[in-house]
């Protein structure tokens, strides 16, 4: 069945706009481009991918080779003296082996083989530090750049300064297995126009209509759904008459034309059985694997920016039994993330796809229970890969038992800085007023990492 043309915002706002005078439209259609202003200098990606890993990974399992751990083991040197959420112990050394990799011979652990084999295309930001050790904060900060939950995500302000590609599809969308209510807040618009905020997707069922509840309308086709938008347009035509321009009124009329050309385009997005079966192998199967894949698919349909959480809830939390666990949690990402990688290269795609991975802090060298590791905030390891970043290099340094940054550190200001740079984005002018001031993600910190830049 082909559908009929759907009618554009700018049509919408035309039709809307014959008893509002001269202002009232011209405002309308000022905040029909406002979002989409565009890059201020050329960008070298054009879209984000984020493999979010909730709970916090420890960053000498992976790519942070911390040799004297085991020389100390079970001892508490001045160095690791540091006030953690949880009471912690002695040393516990990494039992991983590590390996140079690639031409580069950056060094990654013995848990990702796969990974090494792209660690050329990767750059490890060793130094990273946040300001919380608390799960609720750090999530925040890490998302929305404050620990204020009234403040825009990442992805919101990607969407404002750069507008969407594909108005088929959400131009932000959000992959997390379940329904995770109180992370909810992590991919919201606040303040920004609704149309930016994050469209999460449960994609525990790979079925398209079961991963978007309502896709498949009941009762009416797509002749009867045209009439009913049609309606809704003449009925906020008389509301703006009455009361005025209403920004949240115009995000409905968004959302409402955007739902109704997903029923074609989400279909073919959201199906992974499209995909041969040689791709589908290759990514492997299980939640984590088709959040890998199904970004692939929906940056290449246009979106701006995919955000993929390693399970719901935080799965990386390992405050018992950590080296058991994390063997397993590393073997479920590093055929994913390598299969995402090569992908997107062979695509051609690496180039302007900006992809990064980590959690909203790191774990403590020290032990806790024995056989876990507390939060740590002081000094752990993201990576970023593709999208005008350089590969095959490390950045940063902690200290000898990696507990704290120490050089070239990183604060999670200067990564939204770095990423918002690679998109074309200047961090300290991509601002929205609000309340009287100027906002932006990254408040009035944060500097570009030039060194890591392809």
């Amino acid at each position: 069945m082909t559908l009929p043309e759907p009618i554009s915002r700018r049509r919408m706002i035309q039709s809307l706009g014959g008893g509002l005078g001269a202002v009232g439209l011209s405002e309308l259609l000022q905040r029909d481009t406002m979002a989409a202003a565009g890059s201020h200098f050329a960008p070298r990606a054009q879209r984000v991918i984020q493999l979010f890993m909730n709970g916090g990974p420890f960053q000498g399992d992976f790519f942070d080779p911390k040799p004297l751990l085991k020389k100390y083991e079970g001892q508490r040197p001045a160095e690791v003296d540091l006030r953690t959420e949880r009471k912690t112990a002695g040393l516990l050394p990494s039992p991983f082996r590590y390996q140079p990799a690639g031409e580069s011979g950056v060094p990654v652990s013995e848990l990702l083989p796969k990974m090494a084999q792209c660690i050329d295309d990767v750059c490890v930001l060793r130094s990273v530090y946040t300001d919380n050790p608390n799960h609720g904060p750090a999530l925040l900060l890490m998302n929305n750049g404050t620990i204020i939950p009234t403040r825009p995500s990442m992805g919101s302000w990607m969407l404002y300064g750069l507008g969407t590609e594909n108005e088929s599809l959400p131009g932000y969308v959000v992959l997390c297995p379940g329904r995770p209510v109180r992370f909810s807040i992590l991919w919201t618009s606040a303040f920004l126009p609704g149309e930016h905020q994050g469209t999460y997707i449960n994609h525990s069922n790979l079925q398209p209509d079961k991963l978007i509840p309502y896709l498949t309308p009941e009762g009416s086709g797509a002749d009867e759904q045209r009439r009913q938008l049609d309606l809704a347009a003449k009925l906020n035509r008389l509301h703006i008459e009455q009361r005025g321009p209403d920004r949240r009124l115009d995000a409905r009329i968004r959302a409402m034309e955007t739902a109704f050309r997903m029923q074609t385009s989400a279909t073919d997005a959201f199906d992974l059985q499209q995909e041969s079966k040689a791709t589908r192998d290759e990514y492997g199967s299980g939640h984590f694997a088709n959040g890998c894949l199904l970004p692939r698919r929906l940056v290449e349909r246009g979106v701006r920016f995919a955000q993929v959480y390693y399970g719901n809830g935080q799965p990386w939390d390992t405050h018992n039994n950590h080296h058991e666990s994390v063997r397993n949690l590393a073997r479920d990402i590093d055929t994913p993330i390598a299969a995402l990688l090569g992908d997107l290269k062979q695509r051609g795609m690496l180039d302007d796809t900006l992809v990064i991975w980590g959690g909203e802090f790191g774990r403590t060298p020290t032990s806790e229970n024995g056989s876990g590791r507390d939060h740590n905030h002081y000094g752990f390891t993201m990576w970023l890969a593709g999208g005008g970043i350089r590969g095959g290099m490390t950045y940063g340094e902690t200290d000898d038992f990696g507990f704290r940054a120490m050089q070239n550190r990183v604060h999670i200001h200067d990564l939204h800085a770095t990423v918002l740079h690679c998109l074309g984005l200047n961090h300290e002018r991509l601002t929205y007023r609000y309340a009287g001031r100027d906002f932006r993600l990254t408040d009035v910190a944060g500097r570009v990492l030039h060194d890591v830049l392809a």
